[in-house]
């Protein structure tokens, strides 16, 4: 690899290189003596801009960009999992033992460790044909994880070799007889991050994405395979909730993406995710997570990168037939990132001065998500869910980030910094939210939790949104003017919003509900509620009915553990009790 071009401009993380006509778009350079990271991202004659992903201070004129030739990549392979990476995918850990705390510019270590061994299990047999996304052997990665090493795609062909046992990523495990001669096979494969990786085709997705969050699950719910946002103003929970979701979500891959928020919250992530048990496997969370980090004080060129590097890791795990969860934390930041590039080339600036492709970026990333049949001649399933954080400046929801985004994704979940201040946690809105998979997830929800789910839930909002309505009468005139059918309205609404959407993240057992656990609490409130309104109509007085000890009973059933409160009937006993005792009294 020799020098091709010429440093003749630079303007923080943009550098111009003249004496590039060899170069292509999106190619990958190395750019001054340091040999720093950077991408082709405007080709005008010979001349080259590069959006370079370090730091470029003490970087000048007349220095030296060598091109490599290849567009911007990740290695995928074994070792993945459980790894913390920078945005263009250089393991930190590894970073740290070479060069300590801080990167050190222009180093250059291996994306996958090149000394690990992995005990290779082959699948197949030769004699097998093969086609481009077939499983070939399995690596047990971690406790929780499998990976399934594949084909590349565009390869197939009959298998002349396979192999067992330990080898490094760097050792042929499998030789394919092609028509094009032997075709040597390695337990890793390159992928351009700005290209989608291919599938054989969508599927409409009908089985929720459970996050044990009962506000989500329940009234807001995201499908596997599918897309959401999560916008709102500084503080009222967006990384918590991004944290819950990594935490608690069904998925069996999580990739969680840091791309300019601030790094004492990737900080909590890699302290908390390794003490943290999957409720699912009982293994450490770790185990099933990929951390991206390009947080505040890192590159700003490189947010871009770590969001298309985030979603390739993840489309690479639903190849092997995987849910995978993303999660983007901000795509704000990602964006800023993008107008302050645009700036420096000078492009023709669109709304709030973010460039005029800022729409059909955010798109493109959104429909990297889907639930899929994956390549190959077994037909596998797999699912890319996307949820990205956006943080408008104040909160403003006019914001062209946010605007961009809910014109793509399914799912917006606003969170209301009025919320926030009450301590409501997750301060979503239930009335401005919303989901369009409510009719995707309705036959599973009817087989697996129950008939009634769907129809106590669309009560529980109408009562929801008769409150709202009941409150701005109360504000003019005051709760006692309201009828006592209404007044019931208010209290149980009350008890919905303090007792069920409420939920308290850093409590051992109210961070997770499981679907039982959420429509048996969900009963309980609304079987308070019509006891309440026959009570009213055999004249049972409101004060007695408002100061039913059952209530306490209810608000503290989320801090019951599941084996003890699935099985009890002690509620169901005391609502009975309770109901016969103030209707003798309101006989006598």
């Amino acid at each position: 690899m020799e020098a091709k071009g010429v440093i003749v401009k630079v303007a923080g993380p943009l550098v111009v290189a003249d004496n590039m006509g060899d170069a292509k778009m999106f190619d990958v350079v190395k750019v001054g003596q340091k040999g720093l990271i950077g991408e082709i991202i405007e080709i005008k004659g010979t001349k080259a801009s590069i959006q370079v992903y370090e730091e470029t201070g003490g970087v000048g004129p007349g220095e030296p960009v060598k091109i490599t030739g290849m567009p911007l990549s990740v290695e995928l392979g074994p070792g993945i999992v459980s790894a913390i990476y920078d945005g263009i995918q250089r393991p930190l850990d590894v970073i740290k033992e070479v060069a300590g705390d801080f990167i050190t510019r222009g180093i250059d270590v291996p994306k996958l460790s090149r000394e690990a061994k992995w005990d290779f299990v082959p699948t197949v047999k030769k004699g097998d044909e093969l086609v481009g996304g077939d499983i070939f052997g399995t690596v047990q990665e971690t406790l929780s994880v499998e990976h399934r090493i594949m084909v590349p795609v565009g390869i197939s062909g009959k298998v002349k070799e396979i192999k067992a046992g330990n080898f490094t990523i760097e050792e042929i495990v499998c030789v394919l007889e092609t028509s094009d001669g032997d075709a040597d096979l390695k337990m890793y494969q390159y992928w351009p991050v700005r290209k989608s990786r291919p599938y054989t085709k969508k599927i409409l997705s009908t089985e929720p994405l459970i996050s044990g969050q009962r506000v989500i699950d329940t009234f807001f719910p995201l499908v596997k395979g599918g897309t959401a946002c999560v916008p709102g103003p500084f503080g009222s929970g967006k990384t918590v909730i991004q944290h819950q979701l990594a935490k608690w979500a069904d998925a069996e891959v999580v990739v969680y993406v840091g791309c300019g928020e601030r790094g004492n919250e990737m900080t909590d992530v890699l302290g908390e995710f390794p003490h943290l048990k999957d409720p699912r496997t009982g293994q450490p969370l770790m185990n099933r997570t990929v951390l991206i980090a390009n947080t505040s004080n890192m590159p700003v060129a490189a947010r871009e990168a770590s969001v298309y590097t985030g979603i390739t890791i993840a489309e690479y795990f639903r190849d092997m037939g995987y849910s995978v969860a993303v999660m983007a934390d901000s795509t704000s930041r990602w964006a800023e990132a993008m107008r302050e590039i645009s700036g420096r080339l000078e492009e023709m600036p669109g709304e709030e001065g973010y460039p005029a492709y800022l729409g059909t970026r955010i798109a493109e990333f959104y429909e990297r998500s889907g639930k899929v049949q994956c390549l190959g001649s077994e037909g596998r399933i797999g699912a890319v869910t996307t949820i990205g954080a956006v943080s408008p400046p104040g909160g403003d929801l006019s914001d062209p980030v946010v605007q961009a985004t809910l014109r793509v994704v399914k799912v917006f979940w606003c969170l209301e910094a009025q919320l926030a201040y009450q301590r409501h946690f997750p301060a979503i809105s239930w009335l401005n939210s919303y989901s369009l998979y409510h009719g995707n997830v309705k036959d599973y929800l009817t087989e697996n939790v129950s008939e009634k789910f769907i129809e106590m839930r669309i009560e529980a909002m109408s009562l929801l949104q008769t409150e709202s309505e009941l409150n701005e009468i109360v504000k003019l005139i005051g709760v006692d003017s309201l009828s006592f059918s209404d007044r019931v309205i208010l209290e149980t609404s009350r008890s919905l919003r303090e007792d069920f959407l409420h939920q308290n993240a850093f409590h051992d057992v109210d961070t997770y509900a499981s679907m039982e656990k959420q429509f048996k609490i969900l009963g309980y409130i609304l079987k308070l509620h019509d006891i309440s309104k026959e009570l009213i109509e055999k004249d049972v007085p409101f004060d007695k009915i408002a100061a039913m000890s059952v209530r306490e009973d209810i608000a503290r059933a989320r801090y019951r553990l599941d084996e003890d409160f699935l099985k009890s009937t002690d509620i169901d006993e005391k609502l009975e009790s309770e109901k016969a005792k103030l209707l003798e009294e309101g006989v006598l």
